[in-house]
């Protein structure tokens, strides 16, 4: 069995290129190196998109979903190779199949944002995803992502 690893927001900014309002983790609960992660979003109502996304029922939108997921699984990656990113090192979300949205995500929402390793094979590192809110599955995807070429990343 691993070691457990959990992450403030202090840590997450080392482990993530993103920023404000574009980072969407905001606590990692647990972290298995190699094996998988689990993450907390806060869903706020002063969410940037939630004017437009709907002005009188905010739906937090599917493809925001997935990129927290995807920025879940990118910590995972960052994690399992031992790396930070910086100039020369990051990850790109490269690939996403199997999308499934089960029930709308709110302001007041708590996601719980789960990947787990599945493979890494030739650069690519693939994650089975899931979110969820109070137990009941939200969201569902198939991710991958790949370290930069050329700059000698991860």
């Amino acid at each position: 069995m691993s070691d457990i690893v959990t992450l403030d927001i202090n840590a997450i900014l080392r482990q993530l290129p993103h920023r404000y309002p574009f980072l969407l983790v905001d606590r990692v609960l647990e972290c298995r190196k190699g094996e998988s992660i689990r993450a907390l979003k806060n869903v706020t109502y002063n969410e940037p998109y939630f004017p437009g996304h709907f002005p009188y029922r905010p739906v937090m939108p599917g493809v925001i979903i997935i990129e927290a997921l995807a920025q879940a699984a990118g910590i995972l990656a960052f994690v399992t190779a031992g790396v930070y990113p910086d100039e020369n090192t990051r990850f790109y979300f490269v690939g996403i199949d199997e999308a499934r949205f089960r029930r709308p995500v709110e302001p007041g929402d708590q996601l719980i944002l789960t990947a787990t390793l599945q493979r890494q094979m030739r650069g690519i590192w693939k994650f089975g995803a899931v979110a969820y809110v109070e137990g009941v599955e939200v969201a569902s995807a198939s991710l991958m992502v790949a370290p930069e070429t050329g700059k000698g990343g991860a």
